[in-house]
């Protein structure tokens, strides 16, 4: 099924504003002290982003996984998009992954700390392209 290019705006705005609602709860996470909710908030952040730019330029997927290869296909490897929004997306799926389903590791507030700006910077940068494409 394709969408119309009305249909596909839509769908982006709702992407972008379920991305900043994550981002707004890996803050409120993290002022908890909840490092590995704050870690998948954080993941699902820039899927989310990452879903809007996909869906934006006629890329949807349904996974999670097709997310990681279109946006390095399309973005990454074509250096429309710097080669370290790649290694960040994927670092931040590892770590919500390990926090969520081993029962052994911990995210710590270290290494989330260290993502939460090139998150944020990554998201900007997205949304900034998103909304001057319009």
């Amino acid at each position: 099924m394709s969408l119309s290019s009305e249909e596909r705006a839509i769908v982006v705005d709702l992407e972008l504003e379920k991305a900043q609602v994550a981002y707004n709860e890996t803050i409120w996470l993290m002022e908890k002290e909840s490092w590995s909710g704050a870690a998948g908030r954080l993941y699902y952040a820039l899927f989310h982003v990452v879903s809007a730019l996909l869906i934006h330029d006629c890329h949807p997927t349904n996974s999670h996984k097709g997310s990681h290869i279109l946006f390095g296909n399309y973005y990454i490897r074509t250096g429309l998009l710097p080669k370290e929004y790649g290694t960040l997306y994927s670092q931040l799926e590892s770590i919500r992954e390990e926090g969520e389903y081993n029962c052994v590791y911990r995210v710590t507030q270290e290494e989330l700390q260290q993502k939460l700006i090139p998150a944020k910077e990554m998201m900007d940068t997205i949304t900034k392209r998103l909304k001057n494409n319009e």
